[in-house]
């Protein structure tokens, strides 16, 4: 008994010499960067009531903890420079090397911010060889915020540190917030940190903290719907229910045992629903789901095609497939952002009719087979048949786990909150292509999203931000666009001050969600920066619709932020992008030229014009209307007619 009571007491001393260890937030490591010409917070934890002492540089600082343990102590400013040692002294010594002073962004958003600079035969940009190998930037660093997500903040950060830029490292690096650190530290000769803080596919809302949404009038009673308790009880609230809401759309039962039947091609799928392919499903009746679903397609084969070698493309599947054709697998891949191009062997087709199955595995976000429609199809010698269009669906079996999108302030919670109240200089975003749906909204959550963050460092730092770029969506100036009016939402932020924002709709892939030229992506932003924020005069910016004058059967429109001169490639002058409609509201493509530094637009179809559109599609990769400079102009409307998104509105998934 006095051994087993010596023993309790060995533990228990044990127990309060770790716990009475200082500890510094995961952030603060070695080979970081801390933001020059400003306090830097530094933080962590200790014994409540313990003493602390910080050094760097020259100076000494000291506090305690208070009462829980938590303990925080102001830096004075700092010219850029190091390296330096920062020391964490109280009942054990924290020792933080190589570290640089100079200027620190934020660079958050979903998936094309994500993008790394990448890997051979992983997802990054298409020429990462080549600037791999010369990335050689010692004053440049990264630290990569880990996934994660709560229903509650969270205090610290999971992350693997920081790192140092060398062709080693660099195809970890965010490939937008690397070009535009390059661009700043070569520009102004001091270090440059980054803090890559996304998540590809998530929405703005997970983003957003629950303080934020409570002062929105737009978004407070959307978020008191949404209880203060553990992930955990979170989980229990999203799954009640969610099956009864699977089997109405479904009219059945899940019965994923039955599943290993589907993918037979004498099956009957009859009474299955159906899904528009390709298109994410949580656009369509699935709504916000979770799991495994099966789709079938039925194309019916002459005898001669039968006979043939074949190509099955089914686009980009998010997130896994296992595709199979008259019940035999002809392929499979794991990766959301991955092409599918499968070969079907002699035999495997049939004269008559043939069925695709297609099982997908949707972990989070968005779920289905996405992309462009022309690379949905299946392709027998100089026969292409296409395989865009309705597919049967049926649920195998949903995830009973919640996901970054699933409820708001999720992400905020363990990768935002975490940071607070570290200094940056200011946030790089890119961000929208998952809010398209509900992009009349984003008018509100996007500024909401900037003065939630500012409120919450108590800083109006620098916003600057990428309009989203070209992608062939659906919908247009007649049908109503939302990619467009996403793009439009963006465009009216910018009536938040100290923000920024960089068009791309030249420099995307119509074909491509994730444009791989991140290059002159950075470059935009970091031309806002250099402009703005470190006032290095220089055009930063594309000409901006400004105003519109009616000349008969004319409209003539001027801009600002024309720099030098307005301009097109065309070696014609002929300007692409336009369309002007009359009091009918029916667009039609116009004719357009630069005169006297603006653009008249008409069209022999419209006598009497009285709104003009530009850019006003998701493919606007034919615009071409920039300024001397070389930045392209931002798409607009005059009018605000066909608003397709206005009433679609944020819900907490259930």
């Amino acid at each position: 008994m006095k051994k087993q009571y010596l023993f309790l007491l060995v533990i228990l001393i044990s127990s309060i010499s770790i716990n009475a260890q200082v500890f510094v937030a995961k952030i603060f490591a070695d080979n970081m960067v801390l933001q020059r010409n400003t306090q830097i917070p530094v933080w962590g934890w200790a014994k409540p009531n313990e003493k602390i002492e910080v050094r760097f540089d020259k100076q000494i600082k000291k506090t305690k903890a208070d009462k829980n343990g938590k303990w925080m102590i102001r830096l004075d400013n700092e010219a850029a420079g190091g390296p330096y040692n920062l020391t964490i002294k109280a009942s054990n010594t924290i020792e933080i090397e190589n570290v640089l002073v100079g200027e620190v962004w934020l660079c958050s958003g979903q998936s094309n911010m994500e993008m790394p600079v990448g890997r051979p035969k992983g997802w990054g940009i298409s020429n990462y060889a080549e600037v791999s190998a010369v990335a050689n930037y010692p004053l440049i660093r990264q630290i990569k915020i880990i996934h994660a997500t709560n229903s509650l903040p969270e205090s610290d950060v999971k992350t693997l540190g920081w790192q140092v830029c060398d062709p080693s490292t660099v195809g970890d690096f965010t490939a937008l917030g690397y070009f535009f650190a390059k661009i700043i530290h070569e520009k102004l000769k001091i270090p440059v940190g980054i803090i890559d803080c996304n998540w590809g596919g998530t929405n703005i809302e997970t983003w957003i903290s629950r303080e934020g949404f409570e002062s929105s009038d737009e978004f407070k009673e959307m978020i008191a719907g949404m209880p203060k308790v553990s992930l955990d009880s979170i989980v229990k609230l999203k799954t009640k229910g969610f099956d009864k809401r699977i089997e109405a759309i479904q009219g059945g039962k899940i019965n994923a045992a039955a599943a290993s039947n589907f993918k037979e091609s004498g099956f009957n799928d009859s009474k299955w629903p159906e899904l528009n392919q390709p298109e994410i499903w949580e656009k369509q009746s699935l709504g916000e789901f979770d799991g495994v679903v099966w789709l079938r397609k039925s194309i019916t084969l002459s005898a001669d095609d039968s006979k043939k070698e074949a190509i099955l493309e089914l686009s980009t599947v998010d997130d896994d497939d296992v595709t199979y054709i008259n019940g035999v697998k002809v392929g499979s891949r794991i990766g959301w952002n991955l092409e599918r191009k499968y070969t079907i062997p002699v035999g495997i087709l049939k004269e008559g009719t043939n069925v695709i199955a297609v099982r997908v595995t949707d972990n989070g976000g968005g779920g289905g087979i996405y992309g462009n429609a022309a690379n949905l199809k299946l392709t027998i010698g100089t026969t292409i048949i296409p395989l865009s269009g309705k597919w049967k669906f049926q649920v195998e079996s949903i995830k009973k786990t919640t996901n970054e999108n699933s409820f708001p302030s999720l992400c905020y919670n363990a990768m935002i909150n975490p940071l607070i109240p570290f200094a940056f200089q200011g946030v790089l975003w890119y961000q929208g292509e998952s809010n398209a749906p509900r992009a009349y909204q984003y008018r509100t959550a996007f500024p909401l999203l900037i003065n939630d963050w500012r409120q919450k460092w108590n800083k109006k730092f620098p916003f600057y931000f990428v309009q989203l770029a070209t992608y062939k969506t659906t919908g247009n100036s007649n049908e109503g666009c939302d990619w467009a009016e996403l793009q439009e939402a963006q465009t009216l932020t910018l009536k938040v001050p100290n923000t920024g924002m960089a068009v791309t709709t030249d420099i995307g892939n119509p074909n491509d969600i994730h444009p791989t030229n991140k290059l002159d992506v950075g470059k935009r932003l970091a031309a806002l920066a250099l402009n703005n924020t470190y006032t290095i005069p220089m055009v930063c910016s594309g000409p901006m619709y400004k105003s519109m004058e009616i000349s008969g059967s004319e409209i003539i429109i001027s801009f600002n932020d024309i720099g030098s001169g307005l301009f097109t490639p065309d070696k014609y002058g002929y300007i692409k992008g336009f369309e002007i409609a009359g009091e009918d509201q029916v667009f039609h493509y116009a004719k357009a030229f630069i005169k006297d530094n603006k653009v008249v637009v008409s069209s022999e179809e419209v006598s009497s014009p009285i709104s003009v559109h530009f850019s006003w599609i998701g493919d606007a990769s034919e615009s071409n209307l920039f300024n001397k400079e070389g930045f392209p102009a931002v798409p607009f409307r005059t009018d605000e007619w066909k608003t397709i998104t206005k009433d679609v509105k944020y819900k907490i998934a259930n």
